[in-house]
């Protein structure tokens, strides 16, 4: 599973081969001499030069996101996307890639469900230290989305993109002919409940024709489908909310406190919708 993975990535220096070697430590190595040694939890950092702009998540708010999911708040959803996923995941040695895989828990669903070989991307390193130790058996990598993928052409049968930034143009350059490409966003409502108490941005009406028109020149549109997801959730379920997401960069310690404090439960709305892109 591990090999088939790392069969699809190229050197982020000189885009040569890269082959596992085994030691004392797991290495990703090319034959022009880069090499990359696997951190102690088990993900390569491939980032070189100056790293990047992006701003990563933080320890705690990959330990609230963790928390959050692994609670099983968005099972519903993982498997929805994993559902998605499978139909193109027959062939032996699929490889899925999914791009800003975060704590690990959608392509986990995916794995389990397809039994294919995944590439978890992410620029967060505490991220990928729960992703790694979540999907032993995948290619965990820290990477910036925005530059180019660490993956060879036509390797990959799937790209999952949950919640996170999206490169169409490597995207399709990485995606086999017929490979399929899953986007995941909020819809308008997206826990409308509690988005404004949470510091939550709300979702804007014409998202999905966004989406749509940035992938144009790369994909075409297939299906799509929405999915709601009743939750119900205490005070510090809803704290972890708050601060997994983009808005955790922003809010204040105060702020979380408050709402963990909160006491009883709260019910809320996730929705979401699951599109599906083909490569032109």
């Amino acid at each position: 599973m591990l090999s088939d993975a790392v069969a699809a990535l190229r050197c982020p220096v000189c885009q040569g081969v890269l082959q596992l070697r085994q030691g004392q430590q797991q290495t990703l190595a090319c034959e022009a001499g880069h090499q990359f040694d696997a951190a102690k939890q088990g993900y390569f950092n491939l980032l070189t030069g100056k790293g990047t702009v992006f701003e990563a998540d933080s320890a705690d708010m990959v330990a609230a996101r963790y928390r959050f999911l692994d609670a099983g708040h968005y099972s519903g959803l993982a498997q929805a996307v994993a559902a998605a996923a499978t139909g193109s995941l027959q062939r032996p040695g699929a490889v899925v890639l999914d791009a800003g895989t975060g704590t690990g828990h959608y392509l986990r669903a995916v794995l389990e469900r397809s039994g294919a070989s995944g590439i978890g991307v992410d620029i967060s390193k505490f991220a990928l230290r729960r992703a790694a130790r979540l999907n032993p058996e995948a290619a965990n990598l820290v990477w910036d989305i925005w530059r180019p993928l660490p993956m060879m052409d036509n390797t990959a049968d799937v790209v999952t993109v949950v919640f996170a930034p999206r490169n169409p143009a490597e995207f399709a350059r990485v995606l086999r002919p017929g490979g399929s490409l899953i986007v995941v966003t909020p819809r308008p409502g997206h826990l409308a409940e509690i988005a404004a108490r949470a510091g939550m941005l709300s979702i804007e009406d014409g998202k999905e024709e966004r989406l749509v028109d940035s992938m144009r020149e790369y994909f075409d549109s297939g299906t799509s489908q929405n999915l709601d997801l009743p939750l119900t959730l205490s005070g510090p379920e809803v704290a972890d909310l708050a601060y997994m997401g983009p808005a955790g960069h922003h809010v204040q310690r105060e702020e979380l406190a408050e709402l963990a404090a909160v006491e009883g439960s709260v019910a809320a709305t996730a929705k979401f919708r699951i599109s599906e892109f083909a490569v032109s």
